[in-house]
């Protein structure tokens, strides 16, 4: 079983902060997983992640696109993969897993026969206004060390 990390912030800021904070801590292959309901701040997250990475465009949801890059320090690779629930379609997920880049992937759950066994797990939870919690579920010790690091 794996332990989980539990982070309360109480802005949209704060969020955003808590992920850039993580966005300076990946390093090249990091893969992460994205999931929470619609408006709990999943893009807000992936902004943080963004300047953590030291990306200066503004970051978008790629809910018509699948997937967008972005130039940082290393690149970031923002999938979203909700439209592939009911799909079989492989679009050379392994061209991001095993790639020189970060990946962000939301609604993992779709495509979870593709995904690495090592990742890290991020659910955002939305508990009025802006109130949060972020819940970090590591799998694989780098991803465990990610989790110490980030919450100490």
């Amino acid at each position: 079983m794996n332990e989980s990390y539990t982070i309360h912030t109480r802005s949209a800021e704060e969020t955003k902060e808590v992920a850039e904070r993580l966005g300076a801590l990946l390093e090249p292959n990091d893969l992460l997983t994205l999931e929470g309901d619609l408006g709990t701040g999943k893009t807000t997250f992936t902004k943080g992640l963004g300047s953590g990475l030291g990306i200066t465009r503004t970051i978008s949801s790629p809910t018509f696109t699948i997937v967008k890059e972005y130039e940082g320090r290393m690149p970031l690779y923002h999938l979203d993969v909700y439209r592939l629930e009911d799909s079989d379609e492989d679009i050379g997920f392994d061209e991001y897993f095993e790639g020189e880049g970060v990946c962000v992937v939301e609604w993992a759950q779709y495509i979870e026969d593709y995904l690495p066994k090592e990742r890290l797990d991020i659910h955002l939870f939305y508990n009025g206004e802006d109130h949060r919690t972020i819940q970090l579920t590591p799998r694989g010790e780098r991803y465990e060390r990610l989790c110490k690091e980030l919450v100490k």
